[in-house]
């Protein structure tokens, strides 16, 4: 199928993609719009995942209050370049970030901050849930692999679906970000206080 210009200029105005991109995504997927888009997004991907050791030590430190003051939260996000810092998408994000943990109460960024003695504590506290019910042990594995996708889903700030758009998670907002930016975007830490609760 002959590629046209104004297909590319569909598609670069649509991914932010360049010129030479567009039309190596519009012949590798025979002029099919959406696997063109596909093919660019995990392009995208594919660069910010190799873009994610370099140093990230610009960015925003978003504070946002709820409630007339009942819940506060703080969370920093760093980017490459104070540029990209300045960026009205980066800000958002931090801006989105903040009000998801308001609403959400998540407890950590990502899976990997989560203490290896809480994981466990959550597997014992299914299995013994399970056999309290009288599942045959065969399958206790499975219903505590399930539970402990569920607990990373509701406490991981990464993995919780987006409170404007269920159909997304955090992880893939972030994803459309590092991907538009083509920087190494780091969600750094958050705090969240609500009034009355006691400190941890």
């Amino acid at each position: 199928m002959a590629i046209t210009t104004e297909m590319i200029k569909q598609l670069r105005d649509a991914t932010g993609a360049g010129i030479l991109d567009c039309r190596k995504a519009l012949e590798q997927s025979n002029g099919d719009y959406e696997k063109a888009v596909d093919y660019l997004r995990e392009k995208g991907l594919a660069q910010a995942a190799k873009r994610s050791d370099r140093t990230a030590s610009e960015g925003v430190i978003e504070v946002y209050s709820h409630g007339n003051g009942r819940v506060a939260v703080v969370v920093e996000v760093n980017c490459e370049s104070d540029f990209v810092a300045r960026e009205a998408s980066f800000r958002a994000f931090a801006h989105e970030l903040a009000l998801q943990i308001a609403a959400s109460s998540p407890r950590w960024v990502k899976e990997e901050d989560i203490p290896e003695a809480e994981l466990k504590r959550e597997a014992d506290i299914a299995a013994a849930r399970a056999r309290e019910e009288g599942k045959p042990e065969a399958v206790i594995p499975r219903i505590v692999e399930g539970y402990l996708s569920k607990f990373k889903d509701e406490t991981v700030l990464m993995r919780q679906k987006y409170i404007r758009d269920e159909s997304k998670t955090i992880q893939d907002l972030y994803n459309e970000l590092a991907v538009s930016l083509k920087e190494n975007i780091v969600v750094r830490r958050f705090v969240r206080w609500e009034l009355g609760e006691a400190s941890s």
